[in-house]
């Protein structure tokens, strides 16, 4: 494999594996402590999904999805979930984002600049999905040059 090929492979790598995590971590959290998830959903998403049940089935269908991206399995069905999860994930935050320094929509106080860092995971979401076919390293990759032989 070229050496190009061989650098985009491993950052491709490096983004399957940070932003399932991360995904991983977010389901663990939801599972471990819904007190916490009920308080975020509460606070972001209106309590729409502020149930501890509602928590604890988010927190196993994430905790999946991420294990999956992280192994880069089914990543036409995966990539794409992943992708909308941190779409809606960046939607219910939009006004920390737009404006992470507290400048015109939030205040000084209210603004939260550690939630900016969310536009990129969901930006190197995009970017797995649109390269996932250079993804070598991924298991689909792997198992599907096995068959091959």
């Amino acid at each position: 494999m070229p050496q190009g090929e061989i650098m985009k492979a491993l950052s491709l790598l490096l983004l399957r594996v940070t932003t399932g995590l991360l995904l991983v971590i977010w389901g663990l959290i939801k599972i471990g402590a819904p007190d916490a998830a009920i308080g975020v959903s509460d606070k972001y998403y209106g309590g729409l999904l502020s149930e501890a049940g509602i928590q604890m089935g988010l927190g196993i269908a994430e905790a999946l999805l991420g294990l999956l991206v992280v192994l880069g399995l089914f990543r036409a069905i995966i990539y794409p979930l992943q992708f909308a999860v941190l779409l809606i994930g960046a939607g219910a935050i939009w006004n920390y984002l737009v404006d992470p320094l507290g400048l015109y929509l939030m205040t000084r106080e209210t603004a939260n600049v550690l939630f900016f860092p969310s536009t990129t995971v969901a930006a190197a979401s995009f970017v797995m999905l649109m390269f996932r076919s250079d993804d070598a390293l991924s298991l689909d990759a792997v198992l599907a040059r096995r068959r091959q032989r």
